[in-house]
């Protein structure tokens, strides 16, 4: 061995092991993915109706098992099937619009983008409540095809066109899917003792 090998220092392992720790967690916390919040748009009213009532008829017939003390009935069973064929059947006439939340950054500057004016700002608003609500929800919309590729989605113009043609509230509903998108936790906290 030569004297240079020798006198190189060699980092304790437990601080190689706090290294190699350290370095998972934070790669996992880079690749988590942004959460995403889905609009659910039906005009089928009936296909809405008959899934609110086969939902309504299986938290009947699961209520009924439990007070007769049954795991699970024949009733029960059959709601379910009921249930999955209304599913189905509003699905194939429903409209999903899915919005993903926007890295702090984008999203400062979207808002930066969109300052109030000044009667705006002394009213309380943080942006301009006639062109940002367009611009987050073109900024924050997902849409995937069939093989779940994410491709081209909506665009300002776009977003400006439904939220000045739908009814107010439907119209807002399409906003609020949007900033919601902004606003999902999934985190927790835990309280340490003193001691």
């Amino acid at each position: 061995m030569t004297t240079e090998n020798k006198n190189t220092p060699v980092p304790p392992a437990t601080a190689v092991a706090r290294d190699a720790h350290w370095a998972a967690k934070l790669a996992r916390l880079r690749a988590r993915e942004l959460p995403e919040y889905t609009l659910v748009i039906c005009d089928d009213q009936d296909a809405k109706r008959h899934l609110d009532e086969t939902l309504r008829d299986l938290a009947r017939c699961r209520m009924a098992d439990a007070e007769n003390g049954r795991e699970y009935s024949d009733a029960t069973a059959k709601a379910e099937v009921e249930v999955e064929t209304a599913q189905e059947m509003f699905d194939c006439v429903a409209l999903e619009l899915t919005f993903r939340a926007l890295p702090r950054p984008i999203l400062d500057g979207l808002i930066k983008r969109f300052p109030p004016t000044e009667a705006q700002a002394e009213d309380g608003d943080a942006w301009n409540p006639e062109t940002f609500p367009a611009a987050l929800i073109a900024a924050a919309h997902i849409e995937r095809d069939d093989e779940y590729n994410v491709v081209e989605g909506m665009s300002e113009e776009d977003a400006q066109d439904l939220l000045d043609s739908w009814p107010v509230a439907e119209s807002n509903a399409l906003f609020a899917a949007a900033w919601q998108a902004q606003q999902i936790v999934r985190t927790s906290t835990v309280e340490l003792g003193k001691g």
